[in-house]
């Protein structure tokens, strides 16, 4: 079941940058190194304070400033480490890099387009979000089978690769990843682990999640 054992109860947190200028400008950043801004700042490290709550046992980051400096407030507050990964940068987006939304749509409408219908699309020449899936997936998981039985994983990434990672590890068609809406700087989403795999139990929460009670019965 997408590599977990059954039974373990273990739960994954990935949790999204905090803000940078061109999430203000609305640029689309893919995997150009932009660092957070002061409020990004103070958005992490409020959140870390949240997150602490749920008594991560690892966190595991981007390698790209943003993810970065994000996860170092987790791990002040924490005392954990953490590791950093290539494989958990945003997808790669060509041209696309550093273009505003309107400037995007305006150069490049059809491909866009096309990607919003599920097509598999090379936004700007990048990374298939197949692709993404591919590479950060797999860094995922291997984190997570390292955790104790009812531990927690902390996965600091960024809105694309969240989306496509949640979505492979639901097990949902590439087609359907889309469904999943964005995440808010600094906000995340929570996998638990059920008897069929992992289930989406919390998806861009900025608070701790209440037990669902009743829910199978």
């Amino acid at each position: 079941m997408n590599g977990h054992k059954r039974g373990r109860g273990r739960r994954l947190v990935l949790w999204r940058h905090g803000q940078t200028e061109w999430n203000l400008e609305q640029r689309f950043q893919g995997d150009t190194d932009i660092e957070l801004t002061a409020a990004g700042v103070a958005q992490a490290r409020r959140a870390a304070r949240v997150l602490a709550a749920m008594e991560p046992d690892a966190v595991i980051s981007s390698d790209l400033r943003r993810a970065a400096a994000t996860a170092a407030e987790l791990s002040a507050v924490t005392g954990l480490s953490v590791s950093h990964y290539e494989g958990l940068r945003e997808t790669y987006a060509g041209v696309w890099q550093g273009l505003t939304h309107p400037e995007i749509m305006e150069r490049y409408g059809e491909q866009y387009a096309a990607w919003k219908r599920g097509e598999p699309v090379r936004r700007g020449g990048g990374e298939l979000e197949t692709e993404v899936a591919d590479r950060a997936a797999p860094v995922v998981l291997a984190a997570a089978d390292k955790l104790p039985d009812d531990g927690v994983l902390v996965v600091v990434s960024h809105g694309g690769t969240i989306r496509t990672t949640i979505g492979r590890l639901l097990g949902l068609p590439p087609t359907s990843w889309e469904a999943l809406g964005g995440l808010s700087n600094c906000c995340w989403s929570v996998l638990s682990e059920g008897f069929r795999g992992w289930r989406l139990t919390e998806h861009n929460a900025g608070t701790i999640p209440e037990a669902v009670l009743g829910d199978d019965a």
